[in-house]
């Protein structure tokens, strides 16, 4: 019979995770790029940065982490510091995940590097604290940060209409005089907002209210009407998007969940939603609390191709504290002995499905996606442990990246472009302007590019402007061509032409998105969305079986939502649970949970005693 996870412990600050801990400079390296090679100069550094390993978690304990993605290289990390024996299955023949760089084929001449691709462009919002902490313990070049201090801030959104309607200019940076704590009030709140929607948007004066009274609602109510009744909610119907303006639920509907998440505004929790969107991303944010340290904006940018900025140091780093990587490591199967009650061995093939091998480890930390992870659990593990089974529940959906080079730099804005209007809800960034130490047209390709606009396409199933089809249906070149026509036709207007087709010069999207043009469009790399009741879905990084622990960004984790934070989140919580179920005397891994405003504490506890009586939230209007 299948025993009851324990609870996750509640973790220590182990050596190394302090913010404000300044870490030696690594040993430089010749190269001009500042990429790490795993050397005994990186080793010896990287053994100055971490704790010793505990003599119970000796090498002999061999941990395989399956998946080399944020969740798998953050697992490998902090049990690498703890001295485990750690081996990385990975798919491919690189690392990272859907946050590495790729090599556009054909485009490097004359001792360039290749054009870099993406599957979409990456943003490090301020709120991050997890996967900052592990980003400073990657040494870089130059840098007592670590590869942290290659983030920039961005510092304004650009929220683009289209037919010609004037754009709204948001500013990221933080509020000049935010409340002191214990200052912040929900008058103050309720008018901040307010004047914030009435100054930035056309919404009507009725509905500027209503839609404050609606973040009011969720900012003071508990943690337990947050979870069973908002978990339960969908956005639309907690802000009432059908009963406003087209304007109101283009801007606060739509732009707030489709363009930024993947997931419809008529299906997407109201906890998830509220709670990380508006207030961790945008209100938190905005007034300073909850950052990354002092120097932390709302929305931050690597100043390099990921992979050269973080991915690449990080592989080198994990060499340096032994972890080994054996790439072209497709899982097909967790193999469970029900009469032991572990998990004995995992099979694997290559990615084309040949020589297959069996590999074996004393624990297992299994990192990837949902819909890769699900058709590696059998029936005998499944009913070991039940919370498997309800991951069939979760869903994804498409949000794929399209990389414009053009021969002119394009910086749109400095900061992200969200095309409210556009029917494949279309979000943009030019890159070029944030990687400092980077001459685009000197370093990459054949010397004609000056700039890549990285592009994404989050809405696939709805009608196009130029061929009248959904995403799905479109062939590659037809989806570029769409993208490009959507984009244009938000940044252009008011008679200017930020970019123009003799701008363009060549083109990538993710080769993970394949078939499109027939009636049966594949993409690997989709993103978990959260309609209502995923919470319920989502499964605990420690699962009943005592040697196999979950990390992902589907694993419940207190960001709560399909991010690079989150996959970081669950790994440091997997790691915890083996720790635990290891008997290991190492330090947990810390984990720091989104903001609470302590002037707010009150009044949840007050909606506490409310939602137990069955009464509604005391700003609830209806």
């Amino acid at each position: 019979m299948p025993t009851k996870p324990k609870p996750e412990p509640k973790p220590k600050l182990h050596i190394g995770a302090n913010p404000e801990q300044v870490r030696p400079a690594p040993t430089p390296n010749p190269s001009r790029r500042g990429v790490l090679a795993a050397t005994a100069g990186a080793a010896a550094v990287a053994g100055l940065s971490r704790p010793a390993p505990p003599a119970a978690a000796a090498a002999r304990t061999r941990v395989a982490v399956l998946g080399g993605g944020v969740s798998g290289l953050s697992a490998a990390h902090e049990l690498a510091e703890r001295g485990y024996a750690v081996t990385v299955y990975e798919y491919y023949d690189v690392l990272g995940g859907k946050a590495r760089s790729m090599d556009v084929p054909d485009s490097a001449a004359d001792g360039r590097r290749p054009l870099p691709g993406e599957h979409g462009f990456r943003f490090f919002p301020g709120f991050y604290r997890n996967l900052p902490d592990t980003m400073r313990r990657i040494p870089y070049e130059g840098s007592a940060d670590g590869v942290r201090g290659n983030l920039r801030n961005a510092t304004e959104e650009l929220f683009a209409r289209h037919q010609g309607r004037p754009d709204l200019h948001f500013p990221l940076r933080r509020a000049t005089n935010p409340p002191r704590v214990g200052d912040l009030t929900t008058t103050w709140l309720r008018d901040q907002i307010t004047a914030a929607l009435d100054t930035a948007t056309k919404l009507p004066a009725h509905e500027v209210a209503y839609f404050a009274n609606r973040l009011l609602v969720h900012l003071t109510s508990c943690d337990a009407r947050r979870e069973r009744e908002w978990e339960a909610t969908p956005w639309w119907d907690f802000i009432r998007a059908g009963d406003f303006s087209e304007e109101y639920r283009t801007v606060l509907g739509i732009g707030q969940t489709r363009n930024l998440v993947a997931t419809r505004a008529q299906e997407a929790s109201t906890r998830t939603v509220g709670r990380v969107i508006i207030e961790a991303l945008i209100l938190w944010s905005l007034l300073g609390r909850g950052l990354d340290g002092p120097d932390a904006d709302i929305d931050r940018v690597l100043n390099a191709p990921t992979s050269e900025a973080w991915i690449d140091p990080w592989r080198a780093h994990l060499t340096s504290l032994g972890v080994e990587f054996a790439f072209s490591s497709d899982v097909r199967e967790i193999r469970y002995d029900d009469r032991a009650g572990r998990v004995t061995g995992v099979r694997i093939t290559d990615p084309d499905g040949g020589a297959e091998r069996v590999v074996t480890a004393d624990h297992y930390v299994q990192a990837m996606p949902v819909e890769h992870a699900r058709p590696t659990w059998g029936p005998e593990l499944r009913a070991a442990d039940p919370q498997l089974a309800r991951c069939d529940e979760l869903r994804t959906d498409w949000m794929t990246g399209i990389m414009f080079y053009v021969r002119r730099p394009v910086p749109l804005v400095h900061g992200h472009v969200n095309c409210l209007d556009s029917p494949w809800a279309v979000t943009a960034i030019g890159q070029a302007q944030f990687w400092d130490g980077r001459d685009f047209p000197a370093d990459y390709g054949d010397g004609r590019a000056a700039d890549c606009v990285s592009t994404i396409v989050s809405e696939w199933d709805v009608p196009g402007v130029l061929y009248g089809k959904p995403a799905r249906a479109c062939t590659r070149e037809e989806i570029v061509e769409e993208c490009w026509a959507q984009l244009k036709d938000a940044v252009n207007d008011s008679g200017r032409a930020l970019i123009t087709d003799d701008d363009r010069l060549s083109w990538f999207m993710d080769p993970a998105v394949t078939g499109l043009g027939t009636p049966n469009p594949q993409n690997r790399e989709p993103l978990l969305i959260h309609p209502t009741g995923t919470w319920r879905n989502r499964p605990t990084a420690r699962t009943a079986v005592p040697n196999l622990f979950l990390a992902g960004d589907y694993v419940r984790t207190d960001v709560d939502l399909a991010t690079m934070e989150g996959a970081n989140e669950s790994a440091r919580r997997a790691v915890n649970a083996l720790l635990e179920q290891d008997g290991s005397s190492a330090e947990p891994c810390r984990i720091w949970e989104l903001y609470r405003p302590p002037e707010l504490e009150p009044l949840k506890r007050v909606d506490e005693t409310r939602f137990r009586l069955g009464l509604p939230n005391t700003f609830d209007l209806g």
